[in-house]
């Protein structure tokens, strides 16, 4: 029977009693809901727009927002390589916008070139293959894994021996860029590196590679942090009257700098900065190539031991003209480059800078257009450019970048939304038993705790024995005590009965629940006495009226008892981390909080939402029965 009658409900004041039920409830309901969302909408984000709580992401429906994301994806999140590629200067990503305008035939003679003239591996690096800020798993590496896995073999154990790595797992397969920008940087020559090479050649597109320009480097990584980020203070230590540091022209050739106050930046940036993969030496360094190398070896026995060669005299060596080879000869035309002293006699030996130039996929595009187009006013027409001298012809990476976004808009707005969904899912399948083991052992979970729990039950129940209240008393005094208590005496016992790495382990200590006993007790007591009489007049035993009766009828006091037991054996981390140490036995719950240590929080939050799915889903599906068990205590 309800509590307000039908003709009650009528009148006004009940109307409005209702009216404000609901409206708290739906209030209580926004708070509950709002905070979620915005859960949600941070498992989306990466270090660019963490810091903004929003219930939609603004990536989702601003095309500008999507840019920022887009290119803090595809430089890695590194901010001095998009200001040197883009000869731009900025200090996060959150402050790039989308170019003004897209130079369509720049673009197609971008593209015409680099499909004319590949490139070394070593002159460009790709995009979506690191994340270190938001420490995710971008696009890009996820690729290559599978690569991985289907050109070798999905055993990283394998992987690991035909590649010569020692990656533990999957997810701690990472790739460093190899690209050749500093002196510091060569040319990865290992097989890993290889095999890396050869995915991102079958792979990955133009449009996700990146090519760094020198001039920018230059411009951006070595001047400015020398004369401070105001160009009238370069331009008034070295007389000239730069706009800014976006149109200081680097020359190719130390003879091709005008300004004598700036040959010694030059020669600076090209001996000690510059990788020595975007210097040529020319012949009219020989003669001192030569008698350096005499003077650091003395005997040419020596020098053919370290070099594997067979030269006559010092005389006979010719000067390297770019740096081809590794070893002991790269690092003696390095050390020539930068300046070599004697020990015994304090004298230095260097390279002649006029025998030095430069030679980069900027300068080979430069060549190329004037090549093909004939003179740099042909270009500028062309091609829609206003430049003076074609040192500043600038590779058009930033429209041709621009453009790809555009064009795969959906694509990449689906890739960020999903992004530390799919490193969560990852990480899950390709670690260990995390999810097999998680699935047995709720499972045993329930089914023990639907077992044992209810006989106890039905024995106080249906036996009035003179102890029963002791006994449940006894029960409910273990609640008393938080689990971190008994965690201590419940591993030193395990570990005595070694059972640990075992699902007995997991199961034993939670198989009696005291409170769920108290639950079942007071239901089974509000059963009708007159069914278990009838019953056993017709004959039927204990364990008949038990099961067929009993369980029956209590089918929403269990299904409360289960989705307890459920809840606890999904959420155990702590315990089920102790007693299991060894991996293999690690659940789900134990292997996200690994992946939570190592992770941004973007992807802490997606972790957080897929571990409650299962217990949502147990809720969704089951509420009908719990709502009963809670609502209806007893059925007569």
């Amino acid at each position: 029977m309800a509590i307000i009658s039908t003709i009650g409900r009528k009148s006004f004041k009940v109307k409005l009693l209702f009216f404000g039920m609901y409206s708290f409830l739906i209030i209580m309901g926004a708070t509950m809901v709002y905070p979620f969302l915005i859960m949600v909408s941070g498992s989306t984000k990466s270090a660019v727009d963490i810091k903004y709580f929003d219930v939609v992401p603004k990536f989702l429906y601003q095309q500008n927002v999507l840019y920022k994301k887009f290119t803090e994806g595809l430089f890695n999140e590194k901010v001095p390589d998009l200001n040197s590629t883009y000869n731009i200067k900025e200090f996060s990503f959150e402050y790039v916008n989308e170019p003004e305008t897209i130079n369509q035939k720049a673009i197609t003679a971008w593209t015409e070139f680099l499909e004319e003239n590949p490139q070394p591996d070593y002159s460009y690096f790709c995009g979506f293959i690191a994340a270190p800020q938001s420490k995710t798993t971008p696009l890009n590496l996820r690729l290559f894994k599978n690569w991985l896995a289907n050109n070798y073999s999905k055993d990283i154990g394998v992987v690991n021996d035909q590649l010569g790595t020692s990656f533990i797992g999957w997810n701690n397969v990472v790739y460093r860029s190899s690209q050749c920008v500093y002196r510091r940087d060569y040319p990865k020559a290992s097989v890993f590196a290889q095999a890396y090479n050869k995915f991102v050649n079958e792979n990955v597109s133009y449009s996700e590679r990146v090519y760094q320009s020198m001039s920018g480097v230059y411009r951006w990584n070595f001047l400015l942090p020398q004369f401070g980020k105001d160009i009238e203070g370069y331009n008034k230590k070295h007389d000239a009257d730069y706009k800014s540091y976006s149109v200081i022209p680097l020359a190719r050739r130390i003879s091709d700098v005008s300004n004598d106050k700036e040959k010694p930046l030059w020669e600076d940036f090209v001996r000690l900065l510059m990788t020595l993969y975007c210097i040529r030496m020319d012949e009219t360094a020989t003669e001192g190539y030569q008698t350096y190398l005499k003077v650091k070896y003395e005997n040419i026995a020596d020098l053919n031991a370290l070099y594997k060669t067979d030269y006559k005299s010092f005389e006979d060596i010719p000067v390297m003209r770019k740096a081809e080879e590794h070893g002991v000869r790269l690092a003696d035309w390095g050390a020539f480059i930068q300046g070599w002293i004697d020990q015994n006699t304090g004298i230095m030996y260097e390279a002649p800078i006029n025998s030095l130039s430069i030679d980069t996929v900027e300068t080979r595009y430069q060549d190329w257009l004037l090549k093909k187009y004939g003179s740099l006013e042909a270009v500028n027409n062309d091609l829609g450019l206003d430049v003076s001298s074609s040192s500043l012809i600038e590779m058009p990476q930033r429209s041709f970048h621009y453009k790809y976004m555009l064009e795969n808009i959906s694509d990449i707005r689906k890739e960020f939304a999903t992004r530390n969904y799919r490193t969560v899912a990852d990480y899950m399948l390709f670690h260990g038993r995390g999810i097999i083991n998680t699935v047995i052992y709720c499972g045993l979970a329930v089914l023990v705790a639907l077992i044992f729990n209810p006989m106890a039950a039905y024995a106080m129940s249906r036996y009035k024995l003179p102890s029963t209240y002791k006994i449940l008393l006894f029960f409910l005094c273990t609640m008393a005590f938080p689990p971190m208590v008994t965690q201590i005496p419940n591993f030193l016992l395990l570990r005595r009965l070694g059972l640990l790495n075992t699902f007995a382990a997991l199961i034993l200590p939670g198989v009696a629940n005291g409170y769920a006993i108290f639950l079942l007790k007071g239901f089974f007591d509000s059963l009708p006495r007159e069914l278990y009489e009838s019953a056993a007049m017709d004959g039927a035993n204990e364990f008949v009226m038990f099961w067929n009766i009993t369980m029956s009828l209590s089918k929403p006091i269990l299904a409360v008892v289960g989705l307890q037991a459920f809840t606890a054996a999904y959420a155990n981390f702590m315990m089920a981390f102790v007693i299991c140490p060894d991996e293999k036995m690690w659940t789900m719950m134990v292997w996200l909080y690994q992946l939570q240590q190592r992770s941004g929080q973007a992807v802490v939050y997606a972790s957080l939402i897929i571990a409650a799915v299962p217990t949502f889903l147990i809720f969704l599906f089951c509420q009908n029965i719990i709502m009963r068990g809670i609502v209806v205590p007893s059925e007569k």
